[in-house]
């Protein structure tokens, strides 16, 4: 079944220096512009973000500070890019939460506006996951070929968890090598969190916030340059384990606070 469409329909996908949509920057935009004949069109953009590109970054997508070095900044093909966008919908991959946000900051960021109002928008990613559900008994259907007997009973989840497990290491060759825990825990991270909120995570061994206004930021130097922000966290609707991690980084700021004072 072909797309019915009725102006054009745009996929979109950004390349960026990170996640974070308030302070990365895009170094590379693709845009595929399908017409309602089912011609195409395509234009992709290298961008110089203005920022470095951290190497985690560029592990990722492979753009590195050198190969935008001699590229436009976002404010000088920001009306290129709109005028392509004009009169058009948009679809991408987690669109939504990301996507979008990003390349709408970017316009404010170069003193224009991006006018969502009256656009289509399809994520694809909402289709998938609405489509092929991603709970347990999905996971124990697909890997063990079976139904779990009395699902959401937790003795029943559990031994269906660990059947998924034996067949997720039979199955994959990228975890032939992770049988030990060590090497799975590894394979299964998403960041060196501090707290179970996730509310700090550990990077390059210092500890940043990972949320609010200061997302990115060291806790430590926050603390000192504003410590009233220790007190809004602890007084604030955080979980105790994040106020529990947050007070031992503070106790050993005052520690050494009041070393630098020769007051110990």
């Amino acid at each position: 079944m072909s797309l019915h469409l009725k102006r054009p329909l745009v996929f979109l996908d950004l390349e960026t220096t990170g996640t974070n949509v308030a302070t990365d920057r895009i170094v590379e935009i693709a845009m595929v512009k399908i017409f309602p004949d089912g011609s195409r069109q395509v234009k992709v953009k290298r961008i110089h973000p203005g920022i470095p590109i951290p190497p985690e970054a560029t592990a990722v997508h492979g753009i590195s500070d050198q190969d935008v070095a001699g590229c436009p900044s976002f404010k000088q093909v920001a009306n290129e890019i709109k005028q392509f966008l004009d009169q058009c919908d948009l679809a991408g991959y987690n669109l939504h939460r990301f996507d979008i946000p990003m390349l709408v900051e970017e316009f404010l960021r170069a003193g224009q506006s991006f006018n969502l109002k009256d656009r289509h928008i399809i994520d694809v990613q909402k289709i998938f996951f609405r489509m092929e559900p991603r709970d347990l008994s999905a996971a124990y259907r697909f890997y063990c070929g079976k139904e779990i007997q009395h699902a959401h009973s937790a003795e029943a989840d559990a031994t269906a968890t660990y059947e998924v497990l034996q067949a997720q290491l039979k199955k994959y060759a990228e975890l032939q090598a992770c049988h030990d825990l060590e090497s799975l825990a590894k394979f299964t991270s998403d960041g060196d969190f501090v707290d179970v909120g996730r509310r700090m995570i550990r990077q390059n061994g210092e500890v940043l916030f990972n949320f609010g206004k200061h997302k990115g930021k060291p806790v430590r130097q926050v603390l000192t340059e504003e410590p009233q922000y220790y007190d809004w966290i602890m007084n604030g609707e955080f979980l105790l384990d994040t106020k529990e991690k947050l007070t031992e980084i503070w106790n050993s700021l005052q520690l050494e606070n009041l070393k630098r004072a020769g007051k110990v």
